[in-house]
């Protein structure tokens, strides 16, 4: 599903994908999808391997800061 670019995304690396393997690879750059509500419970929402926006633990990820090249280039790729 494309996205418009949003000035304010976050990314998150995959540090642990218990039991959803198919769904996030360990290692990978996801793109974060803000959620409130989400956050509150101890979860996070990112686009996964469907294409499309679940939320997972929060703790099985690492929010980065990248470069806004990079950035670009992602955005542009989802």
């Amino acid at each position: 599903m494309k996205r418009e670019k949003d000035e304010t995304c976050r990314f998150a690396v995959c540090i642990s994908n218990a039991d959803y393997p198919a769904s996030l690879e360990l290692h990978k750059i996801y793109r974060v999808v803000p959620d409130v509500v989400a956050a509150q419970n101890g979860d996070i929402r990112v686009i996964d391997e469907s294409g499309e926006d679940y939320l997972y633990p929060a703790a099985w990820f690492a929010i980065v800061q990248l470069p806004p090249v990079v950035q670009d280039s992602i955005t542009r790729a989802v």
